[in-house]
């Protein structure tokens, strides 16, 4: 076999490898989504788009798409701000306990959301930690919600610009001082414009995860604040104006599918600035009083913004009964659920696992056909597909679900695999972004080479990139399973009531009046979290240098 002829093959068996993902798409997205949408917008058969000018016309519609950007504009500016500093740290500085603070600054991101404003409840809400102590009480501002956003989003700066910033070549800067220039000046002209690219990447998935927040706007906000993704919530599940819904559905896509298309600009722009080197190079003790007051900074920074909601969230859990409301979440009294809220437990670990199953196969075969750099549009145009359940309302996939998977060959309305579908749409991501830059990394002349010597594509795979990327499918999973078993907006339309999942109970309970209820809530919260630590700290022990970049 020629090499023009093993190249046609390759290209040939990677719109193959498309072809599950596509289909997978277009199935459980894009019909689910385009459905939800058609039934607000047609009547009798007929598309009504002046209907988009009535609704942006609305004061209170202006109102939500103001509070929406601007929020975001700001959450990001202040995680920038929060995070760049360790961001630094972690990627220059080798110290004891790095790889401790590196696991413990991702944790908030793979929280739930429902959990992240559960703890910032404990600590600004009412009878939470500031109102027991100085009678201050932030919930239902703006400023928890930003809190918390710095909080979710802290790591996805660390991750993205730290990752970039430990393989940056610091020699460069070295002999920049050597000729004289400042510490500031070789920074600014050298390291900053290499940084750039990273940077920008970080800032635009902080401002995707706030412009479109969910769980964190509606259990710290109230009624007084309403994002794009709450206010689709609050038309379809309490006004029931599906209308209105369809067109704010419509304007966050647009949206979303702009920030998609800057965020896939600026990470083809950190590949191609990017120099490699040994990370063990980059990071060094930490030198003189600055460097160790600048450690001490971040560490104290962490412990507030981070360690201080959850050790309160724990302390809250346990109350004055100890485990009280631990016990409690083994009795089903009828009230909040069909059956204990413990099982919400069971329910959560089991969806999870099957997202994570069919999001490492989806989102396998999305990477494997992605590996190859000069990629036409079409596949550039596949990468940015994968990244819309990211941004596209969750509360309208989870509806579209139910109206869209209601009849043969796929009346799934009552099957157990329809919540483990919805997780995997949010998990394929992840997989993809974990394994890309590790398959890149594959030389392809192996792929080649074994093509070459009548290997088929299915075997060149196994005997050549499964070894090197073996421990990037580990991580993968370990992602995609955390965020299966945290996702909340699409789910809380399709969990059955008497299978309910861990942040679809915590928001019930949370939703409910008395002291046993929000315990409960709170003990919930804790199992998730540990949960999710736990998870991630595997993580940690599996990490290569090049994988587990957001």
């Amino acid at each position: 076999m020629t090499r023009v002829a093993a190249k046609r093959r390759g290209n040939a068996a990677r719109l193959g490898l498309m072809a599950v993902p596509v289909a997978f798409f277009a199935v459980f997205f894009a019909y689910p989504v385009a459905a939800i949408v058609a039934r607000g917008m047609k009547v009798d058969g007929v598309w009504q788009f002046g209907r988009v000018g009535e609704v942006l016309a609305q004061p209170d519609v202006r109102q939500v798409l103001w509070f929406t950007t601007w929020q975001a504009l700001v959450s990001t500016g202040l995680t920038l701000l929060v995070a760049l500093p360790g961001a630094y740290v972690l990627a220059r500085f080798d110290f004891p306990g790095r790889q401790l603070l590196r696991a413990v600054v991702t944790v908030p991101f793979v929280l739930p959301t429902v959990v992240v404003g559960t703890a910032f409840m404990a600590v600004v809400g009412r009878g939470g930690l500031l109102d027991d102590l100085w009678g201050v009480r932030l919930d239902t501002t703006v400023w928890a919600i930003l809190l918390a956003h710095v909080f979710f989003n802290y790591a996805v700066v660390v991750r993205t610009v730290g990752g970039l910033w430990s393989q940056l070549d610091p020699r460069q800067e070295e002999a920049a001082r050597m000729l004289g220039a400042s510490r500031f000046a070789a920074w600014r002209s050298i390291t900053l414009p290499a940084l750039a690219p990273a940077v920008s990447a970080a800032a635009l998935m902080v401002f995707l995860f706030t412009f479109t927040s969910f769980g964190v706007v509606q259990i710290l906000g109230g009624p007084t604040f309403s994002t794009l993704e709450v206010e689709i919530y609050r038309q379809t599940s309490e006004i029931f104006d599906l209308s209105t819904a369809a067109v704010l559905t419509m304007i966050q896509f647009a949206a979303v599918g702009a920030i998609l298309a800057l965020h896939a600009w600026t990470v083809r722009r950190r590949e191609s600035a990017l120099r490699m080197v040994d990370a063990a190079v980059t990071a060094r003790r930490p030198r003189g009083a600055g460097q160790w007051a600048l450690l001490g900074s971040v560490v104290a920074v962490v412990a507030v913004l981070i360690l201080l909601p959850l050790g309160v969230l724990v302390e809250r859990s346990l109350g004055a009964a100890g485990l009280g409301y631990y016990r409690a979440l083994t009795r089903d009294d009828g009230g909040v659920f069909l059956v204990a809220p413990i099982e919400a437990v069971g329910n959560s670990l089991r969806y999870a696992l099957a997202a994570t199953v069919i999001a490492v196969v989806i989102g396998g075969l999305a990477a494997a056909a992605l590996t190859r750099r000069d990629a036409g549009r079409l596949v550039r145009g596949f990468d940015a597909l994968l990244m819309l359940p990211l941004g596209v309302s969750a509360v309208t996939v989870g509806f579209g679900f139910l109206i869209a998977l209601d009849e043969p060959p796929l009346d799934l309305r009552a099957s157990w695999i329809l919540v483990p579908l919805a997780q995997a749409l949010v998990g394929v991501p992840f997989v993809v972004r974990t394994m890309l830059p590790v398959l890149r990394a594959v030389d392809g002349r192996l792929r080649e080479a074994a093509a070459v010597l009548g290997a088929s594509p299915w075997r060149a795979w196994r005997e050549v990139d499964l070894p090197m990327v073996r421990r990037a499918l580990l991580i993968a999973a370990g992602f995609a399973f955390a965020v299966s078993l945290g996702e909340f907006g699409a789910t809380v339309f399709i969990a059955r009531p008497d299978n309910p999942t861990l942040p679809v109970a915590v928001a019930r309970l949370l939703g409910r009046p008395g002291e046993l209820n929000y315990g409960q809530a709170m003990a919930l919260s804790t199992i998730l979290m540990i949960v999710c630590a736990v998870a991630l700290l595997l993580l940690e022990r599996l990490r290569t240098d090049r994988s587990g970049e957001f």
